[in-house]
């Protein structure tokens, strides 16, 4: 359950669908509105979602169709603690980018002083 709630997209598409509470948002919409998801990446979260419970899906009968979504109330349960991730991961991010410049640099070193490892 934590590897499908606890992806980028999933939290996207939780917090979108969060803004319009009670509403309902079209995918097209919820596209623009979440920067560099594919439509395919899209699709594929908010069918597991809906799958999960998290996601209602409501098709009206149109040329094309017009396709909505809003989060259930287990959907909407989970914005809260997602919430507090974004804003632990925000407000944490500096701190970790530079560990990993360190940790690079620091691997970056020991290749260029380290001798050949030849027969181990």
């Amino acid at each position: 359950m934590l590897d499908r709630i606890g992806t980028k997209w999933t939290s996207m598409v939780v917090k979108v669908l969060a803004e319009e509470e009670p509403g309902e948002v079209r995918f097209a919409e919820l596209r623009r509105r979440i920067p560099g998801i594919s439509q395919k990446m899209l699709s594929v979260t908010l069918q597991s979602l809906a799958r999960d419970g998290l996601v209602a899906r409501r098709v009206e009968p149109t040329v094309p169709p017009a396709v909505h979504y809003r989060l259930t109330g287990l959907g909407l349960s989970l914005e809260g603690p997602l919430s507090a991730l974004r804003v632990w991961a925000e407000t944490h991010m500096p701190e970790i980018d530079r560990s990993n410049q360190l940790a690079e640099a620091r691997q970056t070193c020991r290749e260029e002083w380290e001798p050949p490892t030849e027969g181990r």
